[in-house]
């Protein structure tokens, strides 16, 4: 529209000096004339723009020279006396005016869109958690908002949660670097081989939850382990403080999506993904303990019958590996849910799991007598989840802090005891 109104004012559209003159001037009857400006519909159907500039016959009194006849006869003088230049083709300048300003006053909103910033301090870089490559194109970084939906009855987002979004960045990240081909985080080369990655070992240390409204910034990147693994780690940081949160650490390896056995990293993959690698420590050193395998006389508490459910398949047709978390805490003792949080996690995973498979999760207590996991300190637990017929599938080892209210109780219960 603006565009149409600026083209009609400085282009005019021709008229014969009948037109121009016939009605210019006539009062009342059928046509309406304001301001010298006429619009009149042409058979063509478009809009024909007409311009008059007239002065007033006279000022103060004297003659401007210029007579302006009511009539048709006048305004065939009119047009005859004064023949048609450049000067009298001029628009109305107050419909220019209107279109200039109509222009610049677009250009100013699309121009505050994109210089848009936060008005709060926790909302920092990449508001829509889109996520970016820094460091020389080797870290992946992204931004995460904790949803209501994320967190738990403490109002703190939950372990399943944070594992979410170690994934999502991974992902993004292979994306983002040009490498997603048409699987689930598996490269060009790997597509063309049926090769997939899968995860053996994960770590996972927290310092602190994040709760429901925070901002939290995740960075993550890879490294070579062995000769035919990849390690990725990531860093968890609270936007708004900068404190790190979280830290987790994993190895992964690859295996064939049809015979579902592990393979060898083919040259032509390595040479896709090693530019990646940055020769960087862990950011969890292995303590070197081994995990323990349990049985059902070692076991504290068992839970049966757990069955994936469809939803909990990923585009490998496996059970996403943070599936296997929530499983695992299915048999954690429930007076530590209640009185503890987890503080860190590590995993080991020996088979994979299908959609029609029975599992069963045990857990095993160390160090503390079960009957006062409520009021005990830090807790150490053992974890195997396995199938029906005794195959492992991940053995696992937790520890459990005191929340932070539970910390009270907890000294009064020394207190006590010790007669203070």
């Amino acid at each position: 529209m603006v565009a149409t109104a600026a083209t009609s004012a400085f282009y005019p559209v021709p008229s014969s000096s009948s037109e121009f003159g016939a009605k210019n001037n006539k009062i009342g009857g059928g046509s309406g004339n304001l301001g010298g400006i006429k619009s009149k519909s042409v058979p063509s159907g478009s809009l024909q723009v007409k311009t008059n500039a007239q002065a007033p016959s006279k000022v103060n009194g004297s003659s401007t020279g210029l007579s302006t006849s009511v009539g048709g006869k006048g305004g065939d003088d009119f047009s005859s006396s004064h023949p048609r230049t450049f000067i009298n083709q001029l628009p109305d300048w107050s419909m220019l005016l209107a279109a200039i300003t109509t222009i610049f006053l677009a250009a100013e909103k699309q121009w505050m869109m994109l210089d848009w910033k936060p008005r709060r301090p926790d909302m920092l870089i990449d508001p829509f958690g889109l996520g970016r490559i820094v460091q020389d194109g080797l870290v992946f970084t992204q931004n995460f908002s904790i949803r209501s939906y994320e967190i738990g009855a403490d109002r703190t987002a939950s372990i399943e949660t944070l594992m979410n979004h170690l994934q999502e960045t991974a992902l993004n990240h292979v994306k983002t670097a040009g490498l997603l081909g048409d699987g689930f985080g598996s490269t060009p080369e790997m597509c063309k081989k049926n090769l997939i990655w899968v995860v053996t070992k994960m770590q996972i240390m927290v310092d602190r939850y994040p709760t429901w409204g925070d901002t939290v910034q995740v960075d993550t990147w890879v490294s070579a382990s062995g000769k035919n693994g990849m390690r990725r780690d990531w860093l968890v940081y609270d936007c708004k403080t900068r404190e790190t949160l979280t830290r987790a650490s994993s190895i992964w390896v690859m295996m064939n999506k049809e015979t579902r056995k592990l393979s060898k990293i083919p040259e032509e993959v390595r040479r896709e993904i090693e530019p990646f690698f940055m020769n960087t420590a862990p950011v969890i050193e292995d303590d070197g303990r081994r995990l323990p395998k349990i049985d059902d006389d070692k076991a504290d508490y068992v839970r049966a019958g757990l069955t994936p459910k469809w939803s909990d398949l990923d585009v490998n047709q496996h059970v996403n590996n943070v599936k296997y978390i929530g499983w695992i805490l299915e048999s954690a003792p429930p007076p530590i849910l209640e009185s503890h949080e987890l503080s860190s996690i590590n995993l080991e995973y020996r088979r994979e799991c299908g959609r029609d498979s029975v599992l069963q999760s045990l857990t095993a207590v160390t160090g503390t007598d079960v009957g006062t996991l409520a009021t005990s300190g830090d807790v150490d637990c053992n974890h195997l989840l396995r199938f029906e017929n005794g195959a492992e599938i991940v053995r696992g080892r937790t520890e459990w802090r005191p929340k932070l209210g539970n910390n009270f109780r907890i000294l009064d219960h020394i207190s006590a005891d010790q007669g203070i």
